[in-house]
């Protein structure tokens, strides 16, 4: 799941620049069962290997794509929370990917290789040498060896750093360069 890593780097970095868990705490999404019903049709759709069932590669991509739109309406409904917008692009970027190679994310053989998975269907990634939207696939690998090893895409990126910034904000974190700058006008 590409927003456990940002929440988990977000709470030490929003503590580390004066936000607190008890503003976190207070982050109230709207329609925040859009969420849950999301996540439960991505895991329908793209089984863990311990769950004792198949789901098709058609009703797959029909209930990712559903997901994502899920997603996207709870997104719109949050569109205000601080990071949300920038999560909104980068799920618009990984659709957008996915509808323009035939339902599935396009990853680049190369990546998929270099992050240690089989050079076939990957979940919702398929290998393509040369997709459609190029600059929107799974291009860049991280390796099994740091535990994540996995294909990622500009979307899933700016999914992640949306993420981390709504927990940052949320959490009333400030701006480090803003401190800084403040530091140095007080020196002067």
């Amino acid at each position: 799941m590409i927003l456990a890593l940002p929440v988990i780097v977000g709470v030490p970095l929003g503590l580390l620049f004066g936000g607190s868990l008890a503003q976190l705490a207070g982050l109230r999404l709207r329609c925040v069962e859009l969420f849950y019903l999301a996540v439960g049709a991505q895991i329908v759709a793209f089984p863990f290997p311990f769950l004792p069932w198949h789901t098709s590669d058609a009703a797959g991509t029909a209930l990712w794509l559903a997901s994502y739109g899920l997603l996207l309406c709870a997104a719109i409904l949050n569109r205000s929370v601080t990071g949300v917008p920038v999560v909104a692009a980068g799920m618009v970027a990984n659709v957008a990917a996915v509808l323009a190679n035939g339902g599935h994310m396009p990853a680049l053989p190369g990546a998929l290789k270099s992050a240690g998975l089989p050079v076939h269907r990957h979940f919702n990634s398929a290998p393509d040498a040369s997709p459609h939207l190029s600059w929107l696939v799974d291009r860049w690998a991280v390796p099994p060896s740091l535990h994540l090893g996995n294909v990622y895409s500009v979307g899933d990126i700016m999914i992640a750093v949306g993420a981390l910034v709504v927990v940052c904000a949320a959490m009333g974190a400030k701006r480090p360069l803003r401190r800084w700058a403040h530091r140095v006008e007080a020196a002067r």
